[in-house]
This record gives structure tokens, C-alpha cells and sequence, in this order.
């Protein structure tokens, strides 16, 4: 099995610090860089130059930007429920970082081994509703609360599509693969392990996106929802609610939201390179460079997406999930299931 942090480094502390800064300096390159990334791609759709003042092209314009958001006062409402609204931004920032550290960046090197590391995702991904929820709910004001509940509908619903699209790989690994070797050592393949899964693909030399196209694409979709990326972006919907969710909230608490918004966008584009792109496997270039490609890639489509279609009214978006991505998602795993008993 690939060796973790504490393996390498001898020291269960020293790995915990030093995991949690390499987590924290990976997350927050991420959002800076998508920033960027995302203002440029949408000014090439829209045939206009993007940033280009502060840096080459304007690559520092994120950093200029966060410099000013850093020195922004902190305005706190009247009437807020206190505890809630000062604790709902670390409640959307804090779980990134855990279900981060859960990726299986490399065939060698780990931070942490865990079968359930499939179902922890998931668990932390969770995490990020009830930050909106509490945010929406202590600020004391009626659009907050409205992308507050908002969002707990849209997160609760596109959850099961998304989860039983995971269910569908879970069982081709299960299925395909009855032990993997690593190294010199053969362990039994466990289905909810991210290291199993991309071992799996490489051992059958085959990506899962080729076998389940299907859950693909309702995962990605999924994704979209759960990120609360247009068009899908319901919970802060501007030209409805002023801002959504977090109407109420300036400066870094502001920022914090963002960082959790593109935190959660890396966690799910890891998460479907993982499970439909083989993760790191790949010719020539080192495992994490080929894993980070797939991902940032994935990324590059969502923000595409974003882009490109306009927001759908709410009714419409529960009506897709209930009534399309749902049954979808339930035809393609039975279907799945009757071909894995049969063949």
C-alpha cells in the first residue's frame, strides 16, 4: 500500500503539521489560480480581454484583490443570531481541508489510507449546506434565508443522484478487481477505498468513464448542483435574492465563503477523476501531474458551463433532478447490477 505521511515522516505531529500546511497551501493556490482562471475563460467566451492590469495578463489581479478584502471592515448586522452567522464561513472552510486530504493524489505516497475514504468525502462534502444553512439563518435577513433554504433542497436532492452514480463504480471495482497488486504486497480491493479505485482502472487498463458513461455524466451534473455552480446557482441567484446566502457578509467572511465554493469544485473534480479517469495514471508525466490535469480540466468545463447556460428557475431544477437525473441514476445501477450477476 502506498505509504502515508506519518510512515514517511516517523511522526504522527509532524505529519499532521506538516499535511495540514501542504493542504492549506494547495487549497489556497487553487483558489486563487481558479479565480483568475475563471474571470479569463468567461471574458474569452464573452470576446473581451479579462484582467490585464496588476501582473503579466493580470495574473495578480486575485492576489490585489484578496490584499483588498483582507483590509475590508467587518460589518456585523443588528439582530443576527450570533453564533450561527460568525460560525457558518468556518463551517463551509473547515471541512475542504479534511476531505482534501482524503485524495489519492499518487500510487506511492498518501496522506492518510482509509477504506471509507469514499463515504468520508462525501460526509465532509456534506458539511457545506449546513455553513450555507447557518449562514442564511443567523443573518436575520429574508433573501439570506431564502438561499439558505434554497440550497438545503438543492443539496439534499442532488445528493442521491450523485451518490448512487459513485455506487455504480463502487460495484465495477468490487467486481473486477478482487485483489490489487502494490508493490510486492496483493491486498483485497476494497470498493469505498480511492486507492483501490484508480488501481482497479490501472490493472484493467481500462477508464470506468468507458464503462459508465452514464454515471459520469449525472456525477458531473451532480457536482455542478452541490457546488452551487450555475447553472445551477440557485442558493445566491443575484438578480432574485441580491446575493443569496450570504447577503450579510463582507471582507474575509466573505472570502471565506469563495475559498469553500472552489475548495468543494477541486474536492469534486478530484473525486470524478478518481472514480472515471483512472487518477493518476497516466504516460510519461508523474502520477500527481497527471491527476491535477485531469482535475483542473473537469474544471475548466464546469466553469465553461457556467458561462454558457443560463440559471434555471427552481422548480425547473428540482423537477430535473426528481424526475430525470434520479431515475436515471437508479436505471443505470440496476442495469449495472444485472450485468455484473450475469457477465
Amino acid at each position: 500500500m502506498p505509504k502515508t505521511l506519518a510512515e514517511m515522516l516517523g511522526s504522527p505531529m509532524l505529519a499532521v503539521a506538516t499535511g495540514l500546511g501542504g493542504v492549506m497551501g494547495l487549497l489556497s493556490f487553487n483558489a486563487l489560480f481558479c479565480i483568475y482562471l475563471e474571470r479569463k475563460i468567461s471574458a474569452w467566451i464573452q470576446r473581451r480581454m479579462g484582467p490585464m492590469e496588476v501582473g503579466f495578463h493580470g495574473m495578480l489581479q486575485t492576489v490585489a484583490d484578496m490584499v483588498k478584502l483582507l483590509g475590508k471592515q467587518l460589518i456585523t448586522p443588528k439582530g443576527i443570531d450570533k453564533p450561527l452567522y460568525h460560525l457558518a464561513p468556518l463551517v463551509v472552510f473547515a471541512p475542504v481541508v479534511a476531505g482534501t486530504s482524503l485524495m489519492a493524489f499518487s500510487g506511492s505516497f498518501a496522506l492518510h489510507h482509509i477504506d471509507l475514504g469514499l463515504v468520508l468525502v462525501f460526509t465532509f462534502g456534506g458539511f457545506a449546506v449546513l455553513g450555507i444553512f447557518m449562514a442564511g439563518w443567523g443573518s436575520n435577513n429574508k433573501y439570506a434565508l431564502l438561499g439558505a433554504m434554497r440550497s438545503v433542497a438543492q443539496n439534499i436532492s442532488y445528493e442521491i443522484p450523485l451518490l448512487l452514480s459513485a455506487l455504480s463504480v463502487v460495484m465495477l471495482t468490487t467486481s473486477m478487481g478482487r485483489t490489487v497488486t502494490v508493490g510486492d504486497e496483493t491486498v483485497a480491493v476494497q470498493g469505498l477505498n480511492l486507492f483501490h479505485i484508480t488501481m482497479v482502472q490501472m490493472d484493467r487498463n481500462v477508464w470506468f468513464i468507458v464503462l459508465q458513461p452514464v454515471a459520469a455524466i449525472l456525477f458531473f451534473i451532480a457536482v455542478l448542483a452541490e457546488t452551487n455552480r450555475a447553472p445551477f446557482d440557485i442558493p445566491e441567484a443575484e438578480s432574485e435574492l441580491v446575493a443569496g446566502f450570504h447577503t450579510e457578509y463582507s471582507g474575509m467572511r466573505f472570502a471565506l465563503f469563495f475559498f469553500g465554493e472552489y475548495s468543494n469544485m477541486l474536492i469534486g473534480c478530484m473525486v470524478a477523476t478518481t472514480l472515471f479517469f483512472g487518477g493518476w495514471s497516466g504516460p510519461l508525466l508523474p502520477g500527481p501531474v497527471w491527476f491535477f490535469l485531469k482535475s483542473y480540466a473537469l474544471m475548466a468545463v464546469m466553469m465553461w458551463v457556467r458561462w454558457t447556460y443560463p440559471r434555471l428557475r427552481f422548480d425547473q431544477l428540482m423537477r430535473f433532478c426528481w424526475m430525470v437525473m434520479i431515475p436515471l441514476s437508479i436505471v443505470n445501477l440496476l442495469v449495472t447490477a444485472f450485468f455484473l450477476k450475469v457477465f
